[in-house]
């Protein structure tokens, strides 16, 4: 008959699949005229129990941890029932949240209080593993951060980002670096899954990784072998030949159109501007990623169910926190819906 636990997980996903959000829910939100009527709004979704604890004045600092709170624990439910290495891996993605906002904040010289407002230990509680960021976050300097993280799975890749740091001085280096360690977990925990389908699912994922990474890093004027260390694994829609003729191209144009010749062409647009460019690429990747979670659901007791509906409910809570900002910042809901990733 099957495992119980993958059965009982995957019926849960269907179940969760069945009560997202639809895009005239958004349309709805994005519509509010402020802070009040936001979350009047939000009250008649199923969010209404989850926001019930937010107290005025609504803020969206409240709103998003609240709703990150939720999607923590949704995550952690289906982890612990699906017994999937993958989905476990992939909650690793809340920790390294956590030690990104840390290590910014001792670049930008931030105290501890103000560091400690944004950080959510919630995914570290439940798997009992505070230890860790707590003592990244009260660490004294930066020096004495990276060391604390010197003997665990982030501290190499840490290392490397702060050097690219110090000679780039650029932030989103960091999005990478973390990024880089997620995924390097995931394709990892692959290799113990026997799931086609969660293979093909999170294998995309990889793929958007590495694309948009030698991208940024071209972007960035890094080196052919400083963007090589950022590649995560080839996989099979983007093998080692195409990453090392985008690695080796001479502009971010020519590296797109290596990526013409592949399963990715279609979400490639003409930019006379880089930038533009990759920031379009992105987010039709992302958009890509929502419709496969999405077209992930075709088999019930697949741990791909369990996989998709994690996504789709992160894509939906991203969603609700970018609607909140949208309001606090009196952005017109036109905007903000073109935003979305629905």
């Amino acid at each position: 008959m099957g495992n119980p636990a993958k059965i009982y997980s995957s019926v849960k996903a269907f179940s969760q699949r069945g009560k997202l959000l639809s895009k005239d829910d958004f349309q709805t939100l994005s519509e509010s005229r402020d802070m009040d009527e936001l979350m009047t709004r939000i009250k008649n979704t199923k969010y209404s129990n989850v926001i019930s604890s937010i107290s005025k004045p609504y803020e969206i600092n409240k709103i998003e941890k609240t709703l990150k709170d939720h999607l923590i624990e949704m995550h952690f439910s289906i982890a612990k029932t699906s017994g999937e290495n993958v989905i476990n891996e992939y909650y690793l993605k809340y920790v390294l949240w956590n030690l990104k906002l840390i290590i910014k904040g001792k670049i930008l010289g931030k105290s501890y209080e103000e560091i400690e407002s944004q950080i959510n230990l919630r995914a570290e509680e439940l798997i009992k593993q505070r230890d860790i960021i707590v003592k990244a976050m009260t660490s004294s300097d930066l020096e004495e951060c990276i060391t604390s993280l010197r003997n665990t799975v982030f501290g190499d890749n840490v290392s490397k980002a702060i050097d690219m740091y110090n000679e780039k001085k650029n932030m989103q280096i960091f999005d990478i670096y973390f990024d880089k360690i997620l995924n390097a977990q995931i394709k990892k925990a692959l290799q113990f899954s026997s799931d086609r389908d969660i293979t093909r699912l999170v294998l995309m994922n990889v793929d958007f990784y590495n694309l948009v990474s030698i991208l940024r890093g071209k972007f960035w004027n890094l080196t052919d072998e400083q963007i090589n260390d950022l590649v995560v694994t080839s996989t099979p829609s983007a093998p080692q030949s195409l990453l090392s003729k985008m690695i080796s191209s001479t502009s971010i144009k020519d590296a797109c159109n290596e990526i013409s010749n592949t399963r990715y062409k279609k979400l490639l647009a003409i930019f006379d501007d880089d930038i533009d460019l990759i920031s379009n690429f992105e987010r039709k990747f992302e958009i890509a990623i929502y419709k496969a979670a999405k077209n992930s659901f075709t088999k019930m007791f697949s741990s791909s169910n369990s996989m998709g509906i994690i996504k789709l409910l992160s894509y939906e809570i991203r969603n609700i926190s970018s609607i909140a900002f949208a309001i606090e910042q009196k952005i017109p809901s036109k905007v903000t819906m073109s935003k979305l990733i629905i």
